[in-house]
């Protein structure tokens, strides 16, 4: 199922980028690693916080449960998940996306990220319009 191993290699991928930036630019310190948050927030919003950090862990969370249910529970189950689970899960993600892609970058990775989002956006309208049934295995399938 390519749908599944893409979103589990994804959570790998963040899990890898996430201790990337502790080794690399945090040396392990989730006080360094908190302060250069905070720093970034008060940067961009005024507001001296590094909250964020903890948001980026519910990330990773969130989605390593998401990918252990997926595998554990198989396809039916996973995408019979309550409608309201599956619209705060994906608002969360687009939340997380759009923070990192346009608030907190600047000049053509804002501009990208804006354009991401906002194709993230159309699919999801497409999908809930009923254009699109929305299938997990990588094959979208075009209603009449």
């Amino acid at each position: 199922m390519v749908a599944r191993a893409a979103w589990t290699a994804g959570v790998i991928s963040l899990i890898v980028h996430v201790a990337c930036a502790y080794h690399f630019y945090h040396n392990w310190s989730q006080a360094a690693a908190y302060r250069e948050t905070a720093r970034q927030t008060a940067e961009v919003t005024g507001l001296d916080w590094g909250g964020g950090l903890f948001i980026n862990y519910a990330l990773i969370i969130g989605w390593v449960v998401d990918v252990a249910l997926w595998r554990l529970r198989g396809l039916d189950a996973y995408r019979n998940r309550p409608g309201w689970l599956v619209a705060a899960w994906q608002g969360f993600l687009f939340f997380i996306i759009f923070n990192a892609t346009v608030i907190f970058k600047t000049g053509p990775l804002r501009w990208i990220g804006l354009g991401l989002c906002l194709w993230l956006a159309f699919l999801w309208l497409f999908v809930k319009g009923g254009k699109v049934s929305g299938r997990l295995d990588g094959n979208l399938i075009f209603k009449d």
